[in-house]
């Protein structure tokens, strides 16, 4: 990684953990990387945990495009977004010394909340009734009206989201390769009043995905963007597409997303 020098890690500050990672400066050091304290110096960002560190390390940072990210576990087992693990130092040193390395963009989808806030997700948005009872929303594919949607809530999923919240609800895992979003229901009604497509459906990244909430006194939902929640009140109109913002993570040899699935699941 010839251009990218400066190192930011990321990390719940604890001593045990702290411990941990003296041995990492030093390998960052032995390589001529340079450990930042701000990560607006950085080009490139390592998470110290799982993959909701990760998550959490691209949410707190900005969703930077002019960074590499890389993901490292504290567990044995390796996941989704991490590809590194903390006592195993032959992948990072791999990385380090690799003068063309590879990278890997995701996809992010952007939210929008009654015209006015806006989101990036990496994983996806979900949305849920905030009290104990279901709710309603008009969906629009674009400016087609498509179908009223009553029960406990939505997921809206990028291709690498699609193994996460979205596979729990027998939603479909995509390649990330392929630019789009996948609409997930959880626990709809289907009966004479209210008709759902019953089933997960994917999205063309040229597509916008609008929920209009019904305003029944349930207009107050619990939505979440990745795995931080949201909460505002008197929630109306939400516009969810594909966002030209990408996360950009190290490729290697044996980490391909079809790899990361099958030692997650298989």
């Amino acid at each position: 990684m010839p251009n990218r020098r400066n190192l930011y890690f990321f990390y719940r500050r604890d001593e045990e953990l702290q411990e941990k990672l003296l041995p990492l400066f030093d390998l960052a050091r032995k390589y001529n990387f340079t450990v930042v304290k701000d990560f607006r110096d950085a080009n490139v960002i390592v998470s110290i945990g799982g993959d909701g560190t990760f998550l959490q390390a691209v949410r707190k940072t900005g969703f930077r495009e002019d960074c590499l990210y890389a993901g490292i576990s504290i567990t044995e087992h390796l996941s989704m977004y991490c590809d590194f693990y903390i006592n195993d130092t032959s992948k990072m040193v791999e990385a380090m010394a690799n003068e063309q390395i590879k990278v890997r963009k995701y996809p992010t989808i952007e939210v929008t909340v009654d015209g006015e806030s806006n989101f990036l997700c990496l994983n996806e948005f979900s949305i849920r009734s905030s009290i104990i009872r279901t709710f309603a929303m008009d969906i629009y594919i674009d400016e087609l009206y498509f179908e009223t949607f009553r029960g406990d809530g939505l997921i809206v999923a990028t291709p690498t989201g699609s193994t996460a919240y979205n596979k729990s609800v027998n939603g479909s895992v995509v390649d990330p390769l392929l630019p789009c979003m996948q609409v997930s229901e959880i626990a709809s009604m289907n009966n004479n009043s209210y008709r759902t497509l019953g089933s997960s459906f994917i999205l063309s990244g040229d597509r916008t995905l609008t929920l209009m909430v019904v305003q029944d006194g349930n207009e107050h939902p619990t939505m979440a963007m990745d795995n931080e929640a949201l909460s505002i009140k008197h929630v109306r109109k939400i516009e969810v597409k594909l966002s030209n913002r990408v996360i950009k993570t190290v490729k290697l040899k044996d980490n391909s997303f079809w790899e990361k699935v099958k030692r997650t699941f298989l």
